[in-house]
């Protein structure tokens, strides 16, 4: 079966589509915090907990799906609806709720908590439409999530300074997705599960090649989310040494847009690759040229404005087509009754450590400077990096 067949390309497309729209909400904040603090002052602590707070929000929600196995025993369609419907709700509160105040945190909180059953559940949905090319399928849905996760950015540079205007988008985009996905159906290899059990999760860490998939997703983790969340403050810092303060600041909003976005296409060219290479070798690939633009991106931080632009465009372009990959691994070697709690598993662990390193950035930049805080980052692809070699070693032995 090919993505081609009429069924699974329709609903294929329709899910990332869906998934596209729904994840316009996540980095509402980070978008528009700029603007928002020229019309109020905001402090750097509480400017990092409004969009670290998606971050934790979607810690609990994805470990309360995994232990109470949601995605794998109920409709996921009605599950992702249900879930993005009230997301949208949390979002458009953010336009009555006092600037940067603990409601405002909360709202985003409950956004994050409210993705958990959208992203992970919208995984699988996608697998269970293939096998042999399990990789594209879920590189497509990746894609999907980057170019929503972009497209805030890019709103609030459409939006100028009215930053209302793009919460209000985000959340009439997520309401579309809702009905969107209503009309996807699952695929021939979506295997639910008739009740939760203890070692849907205990695979995690009992099953080898799990547990080294769940470690190379970690470093990447490190990286990918405190990258995504800052880099439009970094760029617009970069970028304020060579340019006006206003140039550099509307520059910055197109250049994380694009740096974001360009993520989109990588991951499905990643996707088609790693079907045919393996999936382990794609990640080591893509880690391994991540960490070094991260190093790169540091060295030329506040210089040539064009050669920063073009390293960040390739540090996008490689730091997240893995993530499927992670993904498409857990559910090779997953039990299939249990694919979509250890993929929800996997993104609850994922996302608890991007809480810590999206708080932490802004605070650690503001100590060593940013260009420092980019370099750290590729701290966690080295990991990730050596945790794939060995899942690669591992599956050579197993042949």
């Amino acid at each position: 079966m090919t993505l081609f067949t009429s069924s699974k390309f329709f609903n294929i497309t329709l899910l990332i589509i869906a998934e596209t729209a729904a994840m316009t909400l996540w980095f509402v904040s980070a978008a528009i915090l700029g603007d928002m603090n020229q019309q109020f002052t905001i402090a750097p602590g509480v400017q990092a907990a409004l969009s670290s707070a998606v971050q934790g929000g979607f810690v609990v929600g994805a470990l309360l799906s995994a232990i109470s196995g949601v995605a794998d025993r109920f409709q996921p369609r009605y599950v992702f609806a249900i879930c993005i419907i009230t997301a949208a709700i949390c979002n458009a509160l953010l336009l009555v709720a006092p600037i940067g105040s603990l409601q405002a945190i909360m709202l985003r909180g409950l956004t994050g908590a409210c993705l958990a059953g959208v992203y992970p559940v919208g995984m699988k949905i996608a697998v269970g439409w293939g096998q042999k090319d399990r990789g594209f399928l879920v590189g497509l849905l990746v894609g999907g999530l980057t170019l929503g996760s972009a497209a805030p950015h890019l709103l609030a540079y459409q939006g100028g300074a009215d930053w209302r205007l793009t919460v209000l988008v985000t959340s009439g985009l997520a309401l579309l997705s809702a009905i969107l996905v209503m009309f996807t159906r699952n695929g021939p290899f979506h295997v639910s599960a008739a009740k939760f059990t203890a070692s849907s999760i205990t695979a995690a860490w009992t099953n080898k090649k799990v547990r080294l998939a769940y470690i190379g997703y970690l470093g990447h983790m490190w990286e990918l989310y405190a990258m995504w969340a800052w880099i439009g403050i970094a760029l617009a810092v970069s970028f304020a040494v060579q340019l006006p303060e206003s140039q550099a600041t509307n520059l910055a909003k197109i250049v994380a847009f694009s740096v974001v976005a360009v993520g989109a296409l990588s991951c499905a060219i990643a996707g088609w690759v790693a079907d045919r290479i393996g999936k382990a070798e794609l990640t080591i690939i893509a880690m391994a040229i991540s960490g070094a633009c991260a190093i790169l991106f540091a060295v030329t931080f506040g210089g040539n404005v064009t050669v920063t632009i073009i390293v960040a465009l390739i540090w996008g372009a490689f730091i997240i087509p893995d993530s499927a990959q992670f993904s498409a691994l857990v559910a090779d070697h997953a039990p299939a009754d249990a694919v979509g709690s250890l993929l929800t598993f996997q993104t609850a662990l994922g996302f608890a450590l991007t809480t810590l390193t999206v708080q932490a950035a802004p605070i650690v930049a503001s100590r060593v400077g940013w260009p420092v805080l980019m370099a750290l980052l590729a701290i966690g692809p080295a990991i990730g990096l050596v945790s794939m070699l060995g899942l690669r070693r591992n599956s050579h032995h197993n042949l």
